[in-house]
This record gives C-alpha cells, structure tokens and sequence, in this order.
C-alpha cells in the first residue's frame, strides 16, 4: 500500500519558503518535549526564520550572544529555537544567565560550542530546565566528561569529517542523542543519516542568494 502524501497549502502571498531537502526524513528525529526534530535550519535571518518548513532553528552565531538577537528571533518564529549561549569567550556565569534568559523566552534547549568547559556545562546545567546541545568540532573532544557534566544532546560540526565522527561517536554511545551538519549535498546528508545521527542541520541560503534568484524572474518578466 502506498504512503499517503500529505495535501499541501500555501496562501497567495507566501509562495515561495525555504524548503528543507526531503532526505532529511529518513532520520529518526529527536523527540524534545514531545515534538518530533529531524529537520533543524541554520539561520539567525529573521526573514528566512518566519519563512520555512523546518523542524526547528538552530541560532548560533560568531559574536558574544546576546538577549536582544534572540528576543528577534523567538519574535518571529514559528518553530523550537535552539539557542546559542556561548561557551568560547563567553562562559561560566555570563553563559549560565543566558541560558536563564533564552529558557525564560521560550528556547528548546541552549547550543554551547566546542571550547566550553565542564565547569560552564555543570554552571548552566544548574539553572535551567530544557537540554543542552554540546557542538562537537573534533574527535579529540572529551564528550564523556561533558555528558557527565550535563549535556544531554551532541551536535557534531566537523567539516568533512563530520560523518566519520559522527560513527565514531554512536559505537562509543549507542543511544545518546546525535545532531549532525549535514552539508550541501544530497550525498553528505545521506552519509551522516547513515552514520547514526538522528536530527540534521541545513544551513539556509544566504539572503542575497534567495534574493538573486527571484530578481532573475523579475527581470524575465520586466517587458510584461
């Protein structure tokens, strides 16, 4: 018997959102509060985060976080946010309050990055409720340390290596929680599904790119 497919509903005025590969769905998810998230966008775009199919948003970014970009973000979205709290330059208690703050504004879980130390992860872990997601940038990483110190979700950002370590990281813990990049091919998707990761992040279009592509069809209708 065949699967159904869903109908689909779009308004006239919202046409066009950023879609999330289909591939995607071959991945078992990750239930968080009961909501199933396989799916996950990589975008702090406030315009792209209110236009899209994903399970959820991933809100990290290169600068010291801050309350007012993810008051912008859990403005307009419409999806779990995955905040980004730090843990390079900003740790210990400054990394703890935020993620006070990104629970209190509704965040599914915090995001540290690769440099945070157990004494951060065990700082945050005493203030809030909701996971939290260590982001894996090398092998060499002490995961088991920082599962101890609290995280409960592994988020494995590594490059071309990603699915290697993502394999690596499922033989040393079977059932823990794997989030994997999954790069911008159908194939590099495919490989960290099958190397045991169980929710995939998809890095958006840039603004400009989106852009460049809808003024292309304006301009072939511009004698219209």
């Amino acid at each position: 018997m065949n699967k159904p497919v869903p109908p689909s509903i779009l308004s006239d005025l919202r046409q066009d959102i950023v879609q999330m590969p289909n591939i995607i769905k071959e991945c078992s998810g990750i239930m968080i509060y009961g909501r199933r998230i396989r799916s996950i966008l990589f975008t702090t775009d406030v315009a792209i985060i209110a236009n899209h199919n994903a399970d959820a948003v991933l809100a990290v970014y290169p600068f010291t976080p801050s309350p007012a970009i993810l008051k912008s973000i859990m403005l307009v979205a419409s999806v779990p946010v995955l905040a980004g709290v730090g843990g390079g330059l900003t740790t210990g208690l400054r990394s703890a309050n935020m993620s006070l703050f990104s629970e209190s504004e509704g965040a599914y879980a915090v995001v540290v990055n690769g440099p945070t130390n157990v004494d951060t992860i065990q700082e945050i872990n005493k203030v809030v409720d909701i996971p939290i997601i260590y982001t894996v940038v090398s092998e060499k990483s002490n995961i088991k340390a920082r599962i101890e110190a609290g995280v409960d979700i592994l988020n494995v950002s590594c490059g071309a290596d990603t699915a290697r370590v993502v394999a690596k990281i499922r033989q040393d813990f079977p059932e823990f929680p794997i989030i994997a990049t999954g790069g911008p091919t159908e194939g590099s998707i495919r490989a960290v599904i099958e190397a045991g990761a169980n929710a995939v992040t998809y890095t958006a279009p840039s603004n400009g790119e989106l852009f460049k592509a809808k003024m292309e069809k304006y301009r072939k209708h511009a004698a219209d």
